[in-house]
């Protein structure tokens, strides 16, 4: 079963892979802090799901805010199951369904750019490189698999490099996180706040994650 998530503010989407229905909980658990209303899209091949089932997964769902959710399936009974539960639930054939996938794939970015403020509760992703123009609020959370460019406060959590790249980094023009990851390395934002007003990033140096002025070459 693959499971789209979309946030309908930013647009942000994500797409993941549902193998186990019983432990649910935790799948969307990182999902939970976030404000901001999803829609969900389910998209079932040849797998027959349970009225049982999908009612967890649908009490799941409503923890994260989900404002709408879809069934896509060419198993009657699964669509049978979601009509039950009063889930808009529509048959297909595996070969729509497929396409239907492929084309939200390919409108999943690598690299993302957000321009506005990311305020608290809300939460942004990339599969490449992260660049926020904008402040990064308190209880807001911004992850990359690459590295993470913030053109303002950093104030909130930052994870770069989450699929291990420990080469990853996290610049700001104003540097004060509560909390900085790369990869595996986890450090606490500093008790003091900056003094200055100028970019400084985020590194791993010997499994410890330090922060120094960001200088940019001139090559001329």
């Amino acid at each position: 079963m693959e499971i789209v998530l979309k946030n309908t503010k930013s647009e942000y989407l994500e797409i993941f892979s549902l193998l186990d229905l019983d432990n649910i909980h935790e799948t969307f658990k990182r999902f939970s802090s976030i404000k901001e209303p999803f829609e969900a899209k389910i998209f079932a091949v040849s797998e027959s799901i349970s009225s049982h089932q999908l009612a967890k997964l649908k009490t799941d769902l409503n923890k994260i805010n989900v404002c709408s959710l879809r069934i896509y399936s060419n198993n009657r009974n699964t669509v049978l199951s979601g009509k039950s539960l009063k889930i808009d639930s529509v048959f297909i054939k595996e070969q729509e369904i497929k396409k239907k996938l492929l084309s939200l794939n390919s409108k999943k970015k690598d690299d993302i750019l957000h321009k506005g403020t990311v305020r608290s509760g809300e939460r942004i992703s990339s599969n490449g490189n992260l660049c926020i123009i904008g402040d990064v609020n308190p209880g807001a959370i911004v992850s990359a698999k690459k590295n993470i460019y913030v053109w303002g406060k950093l104030l909130g959590i930052a994870f770069a490099g989450k699929s291990g790249n420990k080469n990853a980094s996290i610049a700001s023009l104003y540097l004060n996180p509560l909390q900085l990851r790369i990869a595996d390395v986890i450090a606490i934002g500093p008790k003091e706040k900056p003094k200055n007003y100028y970019p400084e990033i985020a590194v791993i140096d010997k499994q410890t994650i330090i922060i120094k002025p960001h200088l940019i070459e001139n090559k001329n």
